[in-house]
């Protein structure tokens, strides 16, 4: 069982795309190589294939969070679990019930006004996490720049103290909580335990 992610950047016509595409870049590039495990195409397009689909939601709270540092970025991605048959030299190219679901999921997102949704071979998974995720998505399509830098630095610094996060940040030590609720963090970090927990009853 493999995980696939499909999504595209929105408002990537804007203003200075570079700076967004370098922002998805530095996320994608720590799970895997372009363009075998990764890849960019249509210039806001993108596709990531893992082998730990546990950690599919993980990765995809942080490529939202990278692009929401870039003003008025967001992404619409879609989670696809499933079997990976044949896994060419580029992502785009390889194929498997994970690739179908992913494209099948997405191609719903702009019709269901959803920028974030998972589809595996478990309905009742399904049903639970995107209920969960929707409510997530209150706080996460909302992110300030600011907000956004905190989940990202936070998700990819994971055990850094509160003094580090603030060194990190640039910002003092009372500001880091302040951001850490207004981010939603505890809540989003939660779920995406759960996430985890729910899906190795699964797998």
């Amino acid at each position: 069982m493999k995980a696939v992610i499909t999504g595209d950047i929105i408002n990537s016509r804007d203003k200075s795309p570079e700076e967004a595409l370098n922002s998805l870049k530095s996320v994608l590039q720590e799970y895997g190589g372009s363009p075998r495990q990764w890849e960019i195409y249509r210039g806001d397009s993108f596709q990531l294939m893992t082998a730990q689909p546990q950690e599919s939601f993980c990765i995809a709270i942080r490529i939202k969070a990278a692009l929401k540092t870039v003003k008025k970025r967001d992404v619409r991605m879609a989670i696809g679990i499933g079997d990976v048959d044949y896994e060419a030299e580029t992502v785009t190219e390889s194929n498997g019930e994970a690739f179908v679901r992913s494209g099948a999921r997405f191609e719903q997102l702009e019709k269901e006004k959803v920028n974030l949704a998972v589809q595996t071979p478990w309905r009742s998974f399904d049903d639970e996490m995107n209920l969960y995720i929707r409510l997530a998505l209150i706080a996460m399509d909302h992110w300030s720049e600011a907000s956004a830098e905190f989940m990202d630095t936070q998700l990819t610094y994971r055990n850094l103290t509160q003094k580090e996060l603030a060194k990190k940040l640039g910002i003092g030590q009372s500001s880091v909580s302040e951001r850490k609720k207004r981010a939603n963090c505890d809540e989003i970090l939660e779920l995406e335990q759960r996430y985890k927990r729910r899906l190795k009853e699964y797998l």
